[in-house]
Parts: C-alpha cells; sequence; structure tokens
C-alpha cells in the first residue's frame, strides 16, 4: 500500500481539513485485514489530490515500477478530487504493468464515526489480491478502470462513476465478481514511461466563446489542447469562427483533440456541419473518451514524441480500454 495524503487521512486543523503528516490511521485501519493479507505500506507523500500534479504522478509511477516485482497488487489511497486524473495518468505511464494497481480514498476521514474509507479499503485489497493486471478506481464497491473512472459528486458516497464502459468489478455478498470482459489486457512486456508534457489544456466551449482564447494558449507555448464541444461534435463558425483558430493552432504544430462536453455516449463529428469543417481541418476526435483520459493521453503522448501525425496515431491506438474504437 502506497499512501498519498487525500480525506482518507486527513485530520481537522485551523484551516480546515488536511493531510496528515503521517500513515497512522491507515495502519490501524490495515490491523483489521492482516489476517487476509501481507501488507507493506510505504508513505509517499501527504497532499491534498488538488495539489497533485504530473510531476507527482511520475513520482508514484516510479515508485510502482521499482517495487512491483514484490508484491501480488498494489493500493494506492489518494485524495478524490483528481484522483481520476491519476487514475488515467498511471493506465498509460505504467503499459503492461503484471500486477494490479488499485486508487481509492474517501469522502469522509478514517476517524470520522461515519468514514466510507475503512469500506473502501476493503473494496481495494480484494482487486489488488485479484492478479488481474490493471489500474483500476475502488470505490462504494465498485471497481472501474483507471481510465473511464470520473468523480461525478462532491459529497455523496458513491463519488465515481465509470463513464462508457462497464464496471471492472463489484462487491456484493456473493464477494468480489469480476467482470473479465471488462478488464485491460497485456499486450506485451512492462513498459513504463515516464515523461510528460504539462503544456495541455483543456477548454469548455460555451456559447459565443472568443476564438482569440485559442490564440492566448500559443502565446503561453501551450503544446495541446482537449477541447469539450457542444452536443455530439458542434463547434460555433459564425461571426465567431472557432474552426479558424484551431485550424491555425494546427499549423502551428499544435494538438488539437476535440471531444464532447456531454458525460456519456460518443462524439461523432461526421453527422453535422460544423463538425465536419473542424475534421477536415485535421482534429484529433476523443470519440468516448472521459476528458481525464484524453488530457492525461495527450500529456503521455507528448511526452514520448513532439510529431503531432505520431500522436495522432497514438490516439487512435486503444492502450488500457480508453476508447472504443
Amino acid at each position: 500500500m502506497i499512501t498519498t495524503g487525500g480525506t482518507i487521512s486527513s485530520v481537522p486543523t485551523s484551516e480546515g481539513l488536511a493531510p496528515s503528516e503521517d500513515n497512522t490511521m491507515v495502519q490501524n485501519v490495515l490491523m483489521n485485514f492482516h489476517g487476509q493479507y501481507d501488507i507493506s505500506v510505504r508513505d509517499l507523500m501527504h497532499l491534498d489530490s488538488s495539489n497533485m500534479q504530473p510531476e507527482e504522478w511520475q513520482l508514484i509511477a516510479r515508485c510502482i515500477a521499482e517495487t512491483h516485482v514484490d508484491y501480488d497488487g498494489i493500493v494506492l489511497t489518494h485524495g478524490t478530487d483528481t484522483m481520476a486524473y491519476t487514475a488515467s495518468a498511471l493506465s498509460y505511464m505504467l503499459l503492461n504493468l503484471p500486477i494490479p494497481v488499485v486508487l481509492t480514498g474517501s469522502q469522509l476521514p478514517l476517524n470520522h464515526p461515519f468514514t466510507d474509507g475503512v469500506d473502501n479499503l476493503r473494496c481495494a485489497l480484494a482487486m489488488a489480491a485479484s492478479g488481474r493486471p490493471g489500474v483500476y478506481v475502488a470505490f462504494n464497491r465498485k471497481i472501474i478502470l483507471g481510465v473511464r473512472a470520473v468523480k461525478v459528486r462532491t459529497t455523496g458516497f458513491d463519488a465515481f462513476e465509470s463513464v462508457n464502459a462497464p464496471y471492472a468489478a463489484y462487491l456484493d455478498a456473493s464477494g468480489l465478481n469480476i467482470n473479465r470482459y471488462a478488464l485491460p489486457s497485456l499486450s506485451g512486456l512492462f513498459s513504463p514511461s515516464f515523461d510528460l508534457c504539462d503544456q495541455v489544456a483543456l477548454v469548455k466551449l460555451i456559447p459565443g466563446f472568443n476564438p482569440q482564447f485559442f490564440d492566448l494558449l500559443s502565446k503561453i507555448n501551450c503544446r495541446a489542447v482537449v477541447v469539450e464541444a457542444f452536443g455530439a461534435g458542434g463547434l460555433h463558425f459564425i461571426r465567431r469562427n472557432l474552426v479558424d483558430r484551431l485550424s491555425a493552432m494546427l499549423e502551428r504544430g499544435m494538438c488539437v483533440v476535440v471531444c464532447s462536453q456531454c458525460l456519456y455516449e460518443k462524439s461523432d463529428f461526421s453527422i453535422y456541419q460544423s463538425g465536419q469543417k473542424a475534421l477536415q481541418q485535421g482534429v484529433i476526435e476523443g470519440l468516448d473518451m472521459t476528458s481525464e483520459a484524453a488530457v492525461t493521453k495527450l500529456m503521455w503522448a507528448l511526452g514520448q514524441t513532439q510529431d503531432p501525425e505520431r500522436v495522432r496515431r497514438m490516439f487512435q491506438t486503444n492502450y488500457a480500454n480508453e476508447i472504443t474504437l
């Protein structure tokens, strides 16, 4: 078990909840599971996940890559706010890892009388011991692929949902029920890649969005952008021509991925005129990827290559069940 902070290990302070400086609470809870599992704990960092950034993803990925040979599975405790981003990033950075990595956390700290943390740890440990390779999120007795998890509630214990993919597993009175058809499959030898590009932006369109905003991204050396368009794939081009601005970014060598603002189902830019105009300019279509999976895939792809065409080919490849092709 690798601990990184988050609500699950937070304590009250004069400035509100903040991660504890040690993992004592986690260690105390794990004593209840020592009859079932042989657990080692590594205290890696103490962060509110709002402060979890690409540099921390790299540290976590390296820790897992260096130590995985000694374990049957790894549980990573993490704050919920950016857990989906970390889970997606690790899914790409740790391709073909031969053991399960399961992220979990809680909506209430472990020392709260109504905490959901103990149950989430129980769920995560079960999946980590399953021998099913992949990166997962365990929450509210459900197991979600790391690249399909999205936080959809701020206070509810069912904080995460699996978007555009079935649950990888769930717990009920019969135990851990695994959906083997939903699991990622190993496609080769473990090949970790830790390089990431942090010059990636996520933009959600609104009616009347000012196209000049995209010019600002170029001025701050942004290398790529994920654009959340309307519906199945709409961008306005009357009066405020977003399509021309996207074309200008592509000509400057930037990578542009366009997906839907809708949480469920895929984008299809071939349906409407505005979407076809964007495709003609050379944007990459996100299809049914989550925004978290698309952003982290761009960061990871640009960490491997600066060639926009190779990035396009990487987006046309399914690595961890992040996209339906």
